[in-house]
């Protein structure tokens, strides 16, 4: 027979296919059991579009089944109006016996008013399955509601001489330390966080266009840091292919630290998870202000001698892999 465990561990496995098109909302997933026999699995819509309760359920074909059956879910079913009706009353409409629910959902919007509502409708609620897991999974969305900022990553590449750039340059274009299936995982990341943000020099030296070209999905919105608006419209973040918004002394004091600052601006337009590229003095700021969660470090084969020092920072090694030629570690800001 197969546990609680198994049913979660297959509600997180689906809910990741909304990562990068359910924000704001969290990605959530579910599972519908009936007689240690799966007969409905949903994961949270595009925002706007239905949550993965609403989803699971519509996939049932014989709805007859569900008032014996039980429902597993990521996060605790919503207990509030916001684009679309509470799942917790859809699960009592229902009449679903048996919830299952991987972690409480503290937005101050549900927290436990979810759980709530379903015992007093004589649901047999299970909370805390594979809990740390869940939690885990949807760090985005508890950053952004807990911290009151976006889950923030910091992303760089180094050569074995620690450097993240040369000296001199010839072009104005990047000088590529990864090779191209590390720069393809980028682009993977990119159309899975909200924003990525850099800072002037990147854009001057690299005129990179900050978006997804590699992979599938969608284009992050881009945040410049341009203190004094020296940027012209001739560089490639003022395209058409994704948003830009430029942080500049018009909406923070650059007289005191700006990590704080430009993370207060970014919850303000709701952006949840922001990957920040570089170059060294921006990554470092939000290092010596400790406002950071993940740091994907690659190292490639390639010295420099000389040029810009990669920052320095001190977080746990979640886990470190060979990409062909590079090195990639992540690490957590412990």
């Amino acid at each position: 027979m197969a546990t609680h465990e198994t049913y979660i561990k297959r509600c997180i496995e689906i809910a990741k296919n909304g990562l990068g098109t359910a924000r704001p909302n969290p990605m959530v997933g579910c599972v519908i059991v009936h007689e240690n026999k799966i007969i409905g699995e949903g994961y949270t819509s595009p925002y706007g579009g239905n949550h993965a309760e609403v989803n699971a359920i519509n996939a049932v074909k014989n709805k007859s089944l569900l008032k014996e059956a039980t429902i597993y879910v990521t996060l605790e079913p919503c207990s509030h109006y916001g684009k679309t009706p509470p799942c917790s009353d859809l699960i009592i409409r229902c009449k679903i016996p048996n919830v299952v629910i991987g972690c409480i959902d503290d937005n101050v919007k549900v927290s436990g008013m979810g759980i709530k509502k379903l015992a007093e409708a004589n649901c047999n609620v299970t909370v805390g399955v594979l809990e740390t897991a869940c939690k885990e999974h949807h760090k985005r969305f508890f950053t952004f509601h807990n911290k009151k900022r976006p889950y923030i990553i910091l992303k760089w590449a180094e050569t074995k001489d620690g450097f993240i750039a040369p000296k001199n340059r010839k072009e104005q274009k990047p000088v590529w330390i990864t090779n191209r299936h590390s720069r393809q995982l980028v682009h993977k990341w990119r159309a899975e966080e909200q924003a990525i943000l850099v800072g002037t020099n990147t854009v001057f030296q690299d005129n990179p266009s900050l978006t997804v070209r590699d992979w599938q999905g969608n284009n992050p919105i881009r945040i410049v840091i341009d203190k004094d608006l020296k940027l012209s419209n001739k560089f490639s973040i003022f395209n058409n292919k994704a948003e830009t918004i430029i942080i500049n002394k018009n909406n923070i004091d650059f007289g005191k630290p700006i990590s704080q600052q430009i993370s207060d601006i970014l919850y303000q337009n709701d952006i949840t998870s922001v990957i920040i590229e570089g170059g060294q003095k921006t990554l470092q700021s939000f290092i010596d202000e400790n406002i950071w969660d993940e740091a994907r470090i690659f190292t490639g084969p390639t010295e420099f001698k000389e040029g810009v020092r990669a920052p320095k920072f001190l977080g746990k090694l979640i886990s470190e892999e060979e990409i062909m030629s590079n090195t990639l570690k992540i690490c957590k800001n412990d």
